[in-house]
């Protein structure tokens, strides 16, 4: 039988097997390797594995501690080789399984890095030649010179950018090593990670979104019409239904209009050519598609309002506990969300949480460009968290068997939370300002934090000025948010979206535009200020009931999802013009291997 030592040698001669063919096939190819014997210095060492490249003796597995559960597993793996009695020698030392599965999935990653620059490099050589035909065939189009144009010519087609196969020839060993050691020599499961293809649209997701957006019209004036009918809106109707359906409709009515604007993003990217699944570093075959994004928000609709009509029609027949409705509607949409089949849009559902994992643990995890992207969505959905807040505290409670809603809305406890969700996307956000300047010591990172911080004083002064309503505390909210408002308008104009440029050719903008009309990014620019200035109706006391005012809030808080969708679109146009993110077409993949040192 095996012992244990023999199997570990057999391991580790059969990872250095691996790691000897890849450095031998980068070598075959014109790569150089610093600091290891070549194969003139291994012939004359003489060893039994002749020409062979070899690594370090002792090489043992490293994974930064980027997030909590590698810092975690760390400092787990230190401790049992501190009580281990061997663990002194490097080569004995205890490596989890986790961390050889991460050490896997990044060198799994560094050869799809590999491979998508090698594809990049080989488009930026067809693109060069086409470009240098199309100047020439101009050339002689003008000049009328056929001679210089042959000579020109010659040297493209005999430079090394156009008769050189050492980008093919490498492309198909990093996809035959690929395919060797992590596809399983299945070439569709390989082609899959290295070159994922953009997902094909089909009629019927744009039938099924027409189907429930005309199931949702009809069903919502069904719902009006019976609401109408039965008083249960008039001012002395059933106080606590108008707050829960008030709380629930427009809990997911917001959601559904940010669906709806991104689904609008997405198809105005896609006209404009705006590589956004590129950008945010989304696979192109799970990515989602405007027709997707209309789908999703029609689904979303159609739901509600058909939970809001059965809702209706229970109370109407006496049903006991009528508004547990709501309730298993919003039980069945956190099922559909963690759901763990392959249906409705699972890649989505599962990059959604994990983007909402790494904001909620700012600043733990590594900024990406999705994650800030989301957190900026975040910062405009606060009324929408408040909802939340509500039909959690209504239902978790059990308010919804005696309705006595003022359970939650009179506790001084769910006054707090309100508070602190308030300012919780702001904080979030500015977290992570901090650790991407702790990281790239981008001085403008601090200043972008600065930014959050000040929203959240404006934030709690509002709250002060709520419950203590005198003209000291309305001088405070309107020095404090007109600062704050300042802020994030220059934020939005000069750092977000490019405009102000000096010197730009086009005014007050800058001088790379996508859009032909100019007048549509001044309009922009007007809009923007206009509803970042919604904060003056929390001063001013208009004589409104309270449904009046329920539904001014909510005009107020989709006015604010409308803002942020335009917002998308400038700051994306700005990314994919300038890289202001500074990010860069192929990621630098670490391996995860450190050389010990021996003593």
């Amino acid at each position: 039988p095996d012992t244990p030592q023999s199997m570990s040698d057999g391991s580790v001669e059969e990872g250095a097997a691996v790691a000897d063919e890849v450095m031998a096939a980068l070598e075959r190819n014109g790569v150089s390797f610093v600091g290891l014997p070549g194969k003139k210095d291994a012939k004359k060492e003489g060893s039994g594995r002749g020409g062979r490249l070899q690594l370090p003796s002792t090489v043992r597995i490293d994974i930064p501690a980027s997030n909590p559960g590698r810092a975690a597993l760390k400092v787990w793996e230190e401790l049992v080789n501190v009580l281990r009695k061997d663990g002194a020698d490097p080569a004995a030392a205890f490596v989890h399984r986790k961390k050889v599965q991460h050490a896997e999935k990044n060198i799994r990653d560094a050869f799809m890095a590999l491979y998508r620059g090698l594809e990049l490099l080989k488009k930026f050589s067809s693109l060069n030649i086409k470009a240098f035909t199309k100047i020439l065939k101009k050339f002689v189009k003008v000049s009328e010179q056929q001679r210089a144009t042959d000579l020109f010519s010659q040297k493209v087609k005999t430079s090394s950018f156009s008769t050189s196969d050492k980008v093919l020839q490498l492309s198909d060993e990093v996809e035959s090593l690929f395919l060797k050691h992590f596809a399983g020599n299945d070439r569709m499961v390989a082609m899959k990670y290295l070159n994922p293809q953009q997902r094909k649209s089909t009629h019927m997701i744009t039938f099924l979104a027409g189907l429930f957006t005309g199931t949702f019209v009809s069903l919502f004036i069904i719902y009006t019409i019976l609401a109408h009918a039965s008083g249960i809106f008039a001012s002395a109707g059933d106080t606590a239904y108008k707050e829960l359906v008030y709380h629930v409709f427009s809990m997911f009515a917001l959601i559904s209009l940010h669906c709806f604007l991104y689904g609008c993003n997405l198809f105005m990217w896609k006209s404009t050519r705006i590589n956004q699944n590129f950008i945010f570093d989304f696979m192109p075959n799970t990515a989602l598609t405007h027709r997707d994004a209309f789908l999703m928000s029609a689904f979303i609709m159609c739901t509600v309002v058909t939970a809001l009509v059965i809702n209706l029609f229970l109370i109407d027949a006496g049903v006991s506990y009528p508004n547990a409705v709501p309730g298993a509607l919003i039980v069945l949409s956190a099922g559909v969300l963690f759901c763990p089949f392959n249906v409705f849009y699972r890649s989505t559902r599962y990059c959604f949480m994990r983007i909402m994992r790494n904001i909620i643990f700012s600043p733990f995890y590594k900024v990406l460009m999705a994650d800030f992207f989301m957190a900026d969505q975040l910062t405009s959905q606060v009324p929408l968290l408040r909802h939340m807040e509500f039909a959690a505290c209504y239902f978790m409670a059990g308010s919804f068997r005696a309705n006595p809603y003022e359970t939650c809305t009179n506790s001084q406890q769910y006054k707090h939370l309100a508070y602190v969700i308030s300012f919780l996307p702001y904080y979030w956000r500015a977290m992570q300002c901090l650790r991407s300047y702790l990281e790239e010591h981008d001085v403008d990172q601090l200043a972008h934090a600065g930014k959050y911080m000040s929203a959240m004083v404006a934030a709690a002064v509002r709250f002060k000025y709520k419950a203590t309503p005198t003209p000291f505390w309305v001088w405070m909210v309107l020095i404090s948010s007109t600062g704050t408002t300042a802020y994030q308008l220059y934020w939005d104009f000069v750092k977000d979206w490019g405009f102000f440029t000096p010197k730009s050719k086009n005014l007050w903008l800058r001088d790379d535009l996508i859009l032909k009309n100019k007048f549509t990014y001044y309009v922009s620019m007007m809009l923007n200020l206009v509803l970042r200035l919604s904060w003056t109706k929390s001063v001013m006391k208009i004589p409104i009931n309270k449904n009046e005012t329920r539904l001014l809030d909510f005009f107020r808080a989709s006015l604010e999802i409308i803002r942020r969708g335009q917002w998308n679109f400038y700051r994306m146009e700005n990314e994919h013009l300038n890289n202001v993110g500074k990010f860069r077409a192929v990621k630098t993949v670490p391996l995860p291997f450190q050389e010990l040192e021996m003593y």
